[in-house]
């Protein structure tokens, strides 16, 4: 595989877990779980640093492999669920920020945009 894209991504997740008769675990339910679990692991890492230690956890090489790791985990949990409930995570990821943008225009001001950022 020499492009990285979605779907090319998706099936090589979707081999890895059929030649180790995954599949039968992969439902909506225990995928949608999994994924929680790997964001928490991701949460963790950066649960007693301060905002500038935050800021900075890829500067050292330790805390950056752990923190890629995650990513990756938690990547690799929502491309197997949006691949067994068949949906398009760039269309849909698109579709949110058409939303969003229509519900939080860019002159509101800063205070309401900072309270809906993560929406």
């Amino acid at each position: 595989m020499t492009e990285l894209d979605v779907p090319a991504l998706q099936r090589r997740l979707t081999a890895f877990a059929a030649a180790r008769d995954w599949e039968q675990y992969h439902t909506p339910k225990n995928l949608a779980s999994a994924l929680s679990v790997e964001a928490s692991e991701l949460m963790e890492i950066f649960q007693w640093l301060t905002p500038e230690q935050s800021a900075r956890v890829m500067e050292e090489p330790g805390s950056a492999h752990r923190v890629a790791d995650e990513v990756a985990d938690v990547l690799a949990y929502l491309l197997q669920f949006c691949a067994v409930l068949e949906i398009d995570p760039l269309a849909a990821l698109a579709a949110k920020i058409e939303r969003n943008e229509a519900r939080f225009p860019a002159t509101m001001g800063t205070e309401t945009a900072d309270r809906h950022s993560s929406e």
